[in-house]
């Protein structure tokens, strides 16, 4: 059998009618046998999510009337999908177990998971499937990192288990979290479904990992801007973790390494629209595609960059070293490090400087004393993106052509060691019109 491992998000279980679609979907392929589930969504744009909900619950637990009206919320939502689908399943009983197990927790862990759980139980009722606990099978270690070794043996053993019973009968895994290995509830950081649905494809060896969401695949741009969507058919696992990290979040970055380590690939589909072939992330694009050089743009607002210039900054021995020194004191992740003769900056999320700017400026003069040092702030960051790029003697060239018939400046430009990315820096006022200018290299050949 050709083993599909499915992931449903959570606009993909928001409402009856969306449970009715995941079933459908489900049933109309025999190898789509094993399904990861998120929280229930958004029924539009308006409403909550179940797992902010939950996490809000947590911090109002000592307030009786502000946690009675949300867990009043969260009944009648959950009342809404049981009583359409007749589902036999006691919402009531549930969450007041779910209450009285959080009120002698002292993280919020184990409430965030419960929008998950709660979703698997419904769905596999629903289905009639299995419903395989992840608590049991997905092992953090003790620095909350995954034990990967254990956790794909877990899944497999559990797994065949359940399949000596009845092995044509689906089973339905709640995402988003596992525990340590003294049993404690333990999430990922958000969207970590994805990553749930990628370690059950690794330990099973899916032929595919379908991730199933509100949009028909990987955008080239930003589908927000009002730009007409162009939807990406292939794209390799490096091309994506980029476009993910500076924006395209379509699908956690964490969730590629687990399938990508043994090629397993990825498909974006669409809930709404699963007739839509929806975009393939493959180790190598296959030899039959022909694809432009840019795969696609992406970025994010609101970075600073902080400038230190000083004579002879080549010369001095260790001066980056001790630079870096003081961002990691303090806890700081630099996203970039653009570098001159005697001049660098250091990029990074204006957010991280709140509270600390000054501690670090002056750790800056007192550790380093140059000659000048100041702070940009409002600058965003556009990751132009593709494998192709590297082929290509005239891309950058198109790039500062496309950005300066738009009257955009660069403030920064940084190019990756594997040659598939170019980053740029502009003003965040600029950041609207550069992507949807930079939207026509995907014509660029």
């Amino acid at each position: 059998m050709n083993k599909i491992v499915t992931k449903f998000g959570g606009s993909s279980l928001a409402n009856s009618n969306q449970f009715k679609k995941v079933k459908n979907i489900l049933f109309e392929n025999d190898n789509r046998k094993y399904c990861v589930v998120s929280a229930s969504g958004k029924r539009n744009k308006d409403d909550d999510k179940i797992t902010d909900l939950l996490l809000s619950l947590h911090d109002k637990l000592l307030d009786s009337d502000a946690s009675n009206r949300i867990i009043d919320i969260l009944k009648t939502r959950y009342l809404e999908i049981v009583n359409e689908l007749n589902i036999d399943f006691d919402i009531e009983g549930t969450l007041n177990e779910i209450i009285n197990v959080a009120n002698k927790q002292s993280t919020p862990d184990y409430l965030a998971s419960r929008g998950e759980y709660i979703s698997a139980k419904l769905l596999s009722l629903y289905t009639d499937s299995y419903f395989l606990d992840t608590k049991d099978i997905i092992i953090f270690n003790d620095d909350h990192k995954i034990d990967y070794d254990l956790t794909y043996t877990n899944i497999k053993n559990a797994i065949n288990q359940l399949e000596q019973d009845n092995p044509s009968k689906k089973i339905i895994i709640p995402g988003f979290y596992g525990s340590n290995k003294s049993g404690e509830i333990k999430i990922f950081s958000r969207g970590g479904s994805d990553i749930t649905g990628s370690l059950v494809a690794r330990a099973l060896n899916a032929k595919v990992y379908e991730n199933w969401t509100d949009v028909s695949g990987v955008y080239f741009e930003d589908p927000r801007l009002g730009v007409s969507p162009n939807v990406i058919k292939y794209i390799t696992y490096t091309e994506l973790r980029e476009l993910s990290y500076m924006g395209a979040s379509v699908l956690h970055e964490a969730s590629i390494f687990p399938v990508s380590q043994v090629g397993i690939p990825i498909n974006i589909k669409n809930t709404n629209s699963p007739q839509d072939d929806g975009t393939m992330i493959v180790s190598n694009i296959p030899s039959f595609i022909k694809r432009n050089p840019v795969t696609g743009v992406a970025g994010k607002k609101h970075f600073s960059s902080i400038h230190i210039q000083k004579a002879l900054m080549n010369e001095e021995i260790g001066f980056l070293s001790k630079l870096l020194k003081i961002f990691e004191d303090e806890k700081i992740s630099v996203e970039h490090c653009p570098t001159g003769i005697d001049t660098i900056s250091i990029i990074l999320k204006t957010e991280l400087l709140e509270n600390k700017k000054d501690t670090i400026l002056n750790r800056i003069n007192k550790t380093l004393s140059p000659d000048i040092l100041h702070v940009d702030d409002n600058m965003s960051i556009i990751a132009i993106v593709g494998e192709g790029m590297k082929y290509s003697k005239r891309i950058i060239l198109k790039v500062f052509e496309i950005l300066s018939d738009n009257d955009i400046q660069v403030k920064m430009i940084d190019q990756g060691a594997s040659g598939i990315n170019i980053i740029i820096g502009i003003d965040d006022n600029d950041y609207d019109k550069a992507i949807t200018a930079l939207c026509s290299l995907q014509d660029f050949t």
